[in-house]
């Protein structure tokens, strides 16, 4: 852990017609001619939407039982524990703050459900850390247009930081850009010659399939093959078959954390080797590393954050994080943790630095005036007028011993 922070510092539903007409035309392009009258925000401080006398309300559509829900859950866990910190010592300028966590089970169907509830019903000021590529897509033109801010979502799609929006912050790496550096990285370093590509069939995979593509043709190689899966399937061994057969010494892996390890299980399974498995920020969890079985051992990643091992930690303050979170909920944090307790740091800075007079105008000012912020875990992220996407940088890792080993190469994400 010493070397990335060393590294990484010098990723009630009775509403009016209107209100559910509102996401009855949700669709998953998030281009518009006009984000700034999208973006455009009308209040007073006396009619600020999630804002009372004594508390602030966010919302998170999430996984909380689907096939991510470690990731939602513990997303949920790490804005709560951060939130009720503040809130033990009287909140920020007088204020309580409150998450509304709702379960998409990661449908983006269930999602449009939410945040139309979320928005119209409960009022939020800011939707928080939602979980989903296509989730995130469903809804995020028509919360924009309620003014409702998408802050730090859980996914590293491109269509999260481009096209520039006013009411959008991330702060994952981009899973576009950390699959290109891969092809690039393990054709030119490793002398892979063949790379496919393994996916699920949504928004999410679809980018990291394009990001191949892309790579492979800037570079003159051939791109061999692909296999796709839909988002509730679990058996892998036909699709693996396929990409052996087609001679792939290279497969790039758009998926999540079940369909990450239901393919390592099924290339086990029939023996196969010499092939490298590498997959971005979303296919990182640690439950894939530190697997009983072994199966994910030789793994890589590209990732903007990587999971605390309190035995190596040098750092006091984190491993007293690590513990207490730990405490609080009978789980070991991961990076999903990690980034839920970040990002409601993030919010509590913000609105400090806005005062009692709540905006949301005066809210994004607030986060475009961080400027570089330096998390709790020692990593950095980087905010400006003009550029919304905190995360500057990726690092490889592989799994072995059942736990993630931080590598040397690095990507840099300009944007």
């Amino acid at each position: 852990m010493k070397f990335i922070r060393t590294n990484l510092t010098r990723i009630s539903f009775a509403f009016a017609l209107i209100g559910l007409v509102f996401f009855a035309g949700c669709g998953t392009d998030t281009e518009t001619d006009s984000n700034e009258t999208q973006d455009s925000v009308s209040e007073t401080q006396h009619n600020v939407r999630g804002v009372s006398e004594d508390e602030i309300l966010f919302g998170i559509h999430t996984d909380l039982s689907g096939p991510i829900a470690r990731y939602g859950t513990e997303t949920v866990n790490g804005i709560n524990m951060r939130f009720n910190e503040v809130n033990s010592d009287g909140g920020v300028h007088g204020r309580k703050l409150r998450l509304i966590a709702e379960d998409s089970e990661y449908s983006p169907q269930n999602s449009i459900r939410i945040t139309n509830k979320l928005i119209h019903g409960d009022k939020i000021f800011a939707m928080l850390m939602a979980l989903g590529t296509p989730n995130n897509l469903a809804v995020m033109d028509e919360q924009f247009e309620a003014g409702v801010p998408n802050l730090f979502p859980f996914t590293g799609s491109i269509k999260m930081a481009q096209p520039y929006r006013k009411l959008m912050f991330t702060q994952r790496g981009i899973y576009y850009y950390e699959m290109r550096a891969a092809v690039k990285y393990f054709v030119e370093e490793r002398g892979r010659t063949k790379p496919c590509v393994a996916y699920i069939n949504n928004e999410y995979g679809e980018e990291t399939y394009t990001a191949v593509k892309d790579q492979t043709a800037e570079m003159g190689i051939e791109f061999v093959d692909a296999a796709s899966h839909d988002r509730t399937e679990t058996e892998f061994t036909a699709n693996v078959l396929r990409l052996r057969q087609a001679g792939c010494d290279l497969v790039l892996l758009g998926t999540v954390v079940i369909d990450t390890l239901g393919i390592l299980a099924a290339a086990d399974e029939i023996g196969w080797e010499n092939v490298d498995w590498v997959g971005c920020n979303a296919a990182a969890g640690s439950v894939i590393a530190e697997h009983e079985s072994g199966m994910g051992e030789g793994y890589f990643v590209f990732n903007h954050l990587i999971k605390i091992y309190p035995d190596t930690e040098e750092n006091e303050e984190i491993v007293e994080w690590y513990n207490k979170f730990l405490e609080l909920y009978g789980s070991e944090p991961d990076v999903a943790a990690m980034e839920g307790y970040r990002s409601a740091d993030l919010v509590i800075k913000a609105l400090e630095a806005v005062g009692r007079n709540v905006t949301t105008e005066g809210f994004i000012t607030a986060l475009e005036s961080i400027g570089t912020y330096t998390d709790l875990f020692g990593y950095e992220l980087r905010f400006s007028e003009d550029n919304h996407n905190g995360v500057r940088e990726s690092v490889l890792a592989q799994a072995q011993d059942k736990r993630w080993v931080v590598l040397d190469q690095r990507i840099e994400i300009n944007m």
